[in-house]
């Protein structure tokens, strides 16, 4: 605990000093997409690498975290002129996706392999239906508009971007460090466990329903707080956040950094990231060449970039520890 506290407050340390010392705004965008981004990855990599379920619907939890915030922050159900307004609505987002994610894990867990990807993809067309039917609540296909405001609190001013950037890569170091706790957890061990062999698991006594199920709930919630911060971004939220094409984007991600290694996503969401900013500056073929490099990861590295580095150093960071005294 104490590592990963002195390994976040010092990535937490360079990423600020990053936008100190960069006069570059689009910089300054990209590092903020990329944090919102590697939370949706990482919660996603709870299921995929460390339980072992595809979800092609994940996208679900991330439209619901940025609705649910969006909706709370033009009510008076929090008081969208208080201090406490923007914390009230994140919080309030994060326990929607949760629920959300708990009502549709205890049906999906039910399943094995496809069907259980199918499913969650299944019940994400059923919230993308629902946000284009609730046009007087969600606006329809137009999204949530009329924007909202950006009270501060505790001398944190969103609507400043130097402040909005803080604020974007702090909580995307807390998720991280969260998710990070729960994989080295026991709990995360017994994941291992049901992710490589649920028969002999069961037959551990590990309650393995109930621990896919947890795990659902969390990556949901999770979710929730990337896609709350997406709607803060935004001042909005749109029907396309829960269709099934943003699904697939955490799976690149994954797929580009890597599963086996709890930052792979994270370094799979830069990659993202950057080949959006580059590519569509440079050319309309942006699906093209995105398709082209997960095809050159998937087909010549065999495992996302991080990973691949990671094994790579691996023979000669045994050596190293084996000649220490």
């Amino acid at each position: 605990m104490r590592r990963d506290l002195a390994i976040a407050a010092a990535a937490l340390a360079a990423l600020l000093a990053l936008r100190a010392l960069v006069d570059d705004p689009g910089l300054h965008d990209v590092v903020v997409k990329s944090a919102i981004f590697a939370i949706f990855a990482l919660s996603l990599n709870l299921l995929v690498g460390l339980s072992g379920l595809v979800s092609f619907g994940h996208a679900a939890f991330f439209a619901a975290g940025a609705y649910a915030f969006g909706l709370f922050m033009q009510s008076r159900w929090v008081g969208p002129e208080s201090a406490w307004a923007i914390p009230a609505a994140f919080v309030l987002a994060i326990a929607v996706s949760a629920l959300l994610a708990a009502v549709i894990g205890a049906i999906c867990i039910r399943a094995r392999e496809i069907y259980f990807s199918f499913l969650t993809l299944a019940f994400q067309m059923i919230l993308y239906s629902a946000i284009l039917a609730a046009v007087p609540v969600t606006g329809g296909d137009q999204g949530l508009m009329g924007g909202f405001p950006k009270p501060p609190v505790l001398g944190v001013d969103l609507g400043d971007p130097a402040h909005m950037y803080a604020a974007c890569v702090a909580v995307a170091v807390v998720c991280a460090l969260v998710l990070r706790q729960v994989a080295e957890s026991p709990f995360g061990y017994a994941l291992r466990t049901i992710r490589d062999n649920p028969e002999r698991a069961a037959a551990l006594g590990a309650p393995v329903q109930r621990h896919r199920w947890l795990a659902f709930v969390i990556a949901g919630a999770v979710a929730g707080a990337a896609g709350a911060l997406q709607a803060l971004l935004d001042v909005g939220a749109f029907p396309e956040w829960a269709f099934w094409t943003k699904s697939a984007e955490p799976l690149f991600m994954i797929l580009l950094g890597g599963m086996n290694s709890f930052l792979g996503p994270a370094a799979g969401a830069v990659i993202f990231e950057v080949l959006n900013a580059e590519v569509t500056a440079r050319t309309r073929y942006y699906g093209l060449v995105l398709g082209g490099v997960v095809l050159l990861f998937a087909l010549g590295l065999r495992r996302g970039l991080l990973d691949q580095v990671l094994h790579s150093a691996g023979p000669m960071i045994r050596r190293w520890r084996d000649a220490r005294p």
